[in-house]
Formats: C-alpha cells, sequence, structure tokens
C-alpha cells in the first residue's frame, strides 16, 4: 500500500529564507490500498501533480514521510521500478518514435511485456514508426498510456491521463486501462480536472484545495455524508438558523417562498433525526453527485462558481 503521512511541501523561491516560500501541499494524510483505483480531485494548483512527483520520487520528501509497500522512493531504483508515472506533458516524447519509447523504457523495466504492448497498439491503431512529434495529442496520450501499461508495474499513476481525447477514445482507453490494472491486481492513481470521470472510474478519491486535505475516503462513503435538503412549510420558510440551532452544518441555503433548499453535511440518518423536531409540510433529502460535492466544498472555501461551472 502507499502510505501518505503529514506530507508537507515548500517551494523556496529566490531571496527567501528557512521555511519561507510557497507551501504546495500542506499536511496531507492518506493511505491508498492495494489493488484500488484512486482519484485525485481539486482546484486548479490545488497540489494534485505535485503530490503524484513525490509519490514517484521525482521530489524529495523533506516534511511528512511517503512510504510505498514499506519503502522509501526518493532515490531508491528498485522502489521506482514498481511505479510508472504518465506526466500531464508529453513534449518531452516527441522525438520519439513508438517502437523507439517501447526500447527506451525495455531497458528500463525488466518487468516490460512486448506482448501487451503488441496487444494494445493493434487495439488503438497507433503507427509505431512515426514520430510521436507527428502524433495528434491524444495520440501522444494514447502513446504514453500503452507503454506505462507495458512495464507492468504494480502502481500507475496518471496526471490528466484522458487530456486531449475525444468522448469515444476516452471510454476506450478508460476501459483498456481498467481491464489491464484488474488482471494484474495493480494501483491505479488519476487525477482529472472531470470530476464525473473520477466518479465512473474510480474506487476512492481524495479531494484538495490550496494544498489542505479537504476529504479522502471510499467513494460511496463521501457521497453518504452529504444531503440536498428541501424543506417546505407554510407561512414562512424555515430559516437557516433554525436550522443550524440544530446542529446541522449547512454548506449552502437559499429560499424560495415557502419552500427553502439546503446543502447539509451529514448522514441521512443523522440529518433526519435533527430535523424531526420541525414542523413542515414537505421534508425531502437528495442525495448528491460527487462533481456536486466537489463544487460545495470549494464554494464553502471561497473558490469562485463561475471557475467551476
Amino acid at each position: 500500500m502507499i502510505e501518505i503521512q503529514n506530507v508537507s511541501m515548500v517551494f523556496k523561491q529566490a531571496g527567501m529564507s528557512g521555511g519561507e516560500g510557497f507551501k504546495a501541499l500542506d499536511d496531507i494524510s492518506i493511505t491508498i490500498p492495494e489493488g484500488c483505483i484512486y482519484g485525485f480531485l481539486g482546484s486548479n494548483g490545488a497540489g494534485k501533480s505535485t503530490l503524484m512527483r513525490m509519490l514517484c520520487g521525482v521530489y524529495k520528501t523533506e516534511l511528512g514521510s511517503i512510504r510505498i509497500d514499506g519503502r522509501d522512493v526518493y532515490d531508491n531504483a528498485a522502489a521506482k521500478g514498481d511505479i510508472f508515472f504518465v506526466n500531464d506533458e508529453t513534449v518531452q516524447f516527441t522525438t520519439f518514435t513508438l517502437d523507439g519509447l517501447r526500447k527506451y523504457y525495455r531497458s528500463y523495466y525488466d518487468s516490460f511485456s512486448d506482448e501487451t504492448f503488441d496487444r494494445l497498439v493493434a487495439k488503438l491503431g497507433l503507427p509505431t514508426d512515426k514520430r510521436l512529434a507527428e502524433f495528434s495529442k491524444g495520440m501522444k496520450r494514447q502513446a504514453v498510456v500503452i507503454i506505462g501499461l507495458s512495464c507492468m508495474t504494480k502502481y500507475i499513476m496518471l496526471d490528466e491521463a484522458f487530456d486531449g481525447l475525444d468522448p469515444a477514445m476516452r471510454k476506450v482507453v478508460k476501459n483498456m486501462i481498467v481491464d489491464e490494472m484488474l488482471d494484474r491486481q495493480a494501483t491505479l492513481i488519476v487525477s482529472s480536472h472531470n470530476v464525473a470521470e473520477i466518479n465512473e472510474l474510480c474506487d476512492r478519491a481524495m479531494l484538495i484545495h490550496k494544498g489542505k486535505l479537504i476529504f479522502a475516503d471510499e467513494i460511496d462513503e463521501i457521497q453518504g455524508g452529504f444531503r440536498k435538503v428541501q424543506l417546505a412549510r407554510a407561512g414562512s420558510p424555515v430559516a437557516r438558523e433554525e436550522l443550524e440551532a440544530l446542529g446541522l452544518e449547512i454548506m449552502q441555503y437559499s429560499a424560495l417562498g415557502s419552500v427553502i433548499q439546503a446543502v447539509v453535511r451529514g448522514t441521512e440518518e443523522d440529518i433526519m433525526r435533527k430535523l424531526s423536531s420541525v414542523k413542515t409540510d414537505i421534508t425531502e433529502l437528495i442525495p448528491l453527485t460527487l462533481e456536486e460535492i466537489f463544487i460545495y466544498e470549494l464554494e464553502a472555501r471561497g473558490y469562485g462558481s463561475a471557475e467551476l461551472k
């Protein structure tokens, strides 16, 4: 498993001393179980890519600890042999052909599978003798994913892995990745700005904002911890203060006539128990999608709604 404990990352800036600088990650602690598909969610610049780079040993962990199967990764070639990281940029591969990439990574990964490479190339129909500079953005992404899966590592990390793919190809590539990972019980970590995609693909997810962890859990548990509450009461709407006096944590509140709608943090059972003393004509609780939770959590922290929609 992957154990991330109290990890912070500060990028020092020229002329600054001591602990001064930009704090990209602030005391992050999560555990990623073996064999799961884990989603990294966050606002732009939240620290998702920074954490991925720390996980695969590009950045050194100086505050806190990251251990993969009990081992530190930074400057550890054996540990890195179990990890493949698909960066959100592909410009570094443009001088290679796909066959050239195969030879390059086969020299570093003893586990590289030519059978897997040939099968996936045939499935996606990519040319192996053209330089990636001639590929479209989506084709470059497909090529690097093929290489990552062919290295047969225990862990694969995909940073914006589906960027540049059209909807039909996104589905093909997602299914291909999931099938390959499940067949060998590998662990997949994926970041995406498409929250619905994370919801569809992942077992677990975390949300970070400005380097701070907002939540990390199984997706079913995350969705079970929020409800949209609709209450109707003739005469006067149920006031926000009335709900908060019951101990309900209100993330968003609006009223239209006698009907109010509130986004509330808590399980359905807990919310209904607290609402039992409020007399209403209609009480309705509606589950939230992961995307709605993402939006409400970030709006509650001052992230502009115009940037989210």
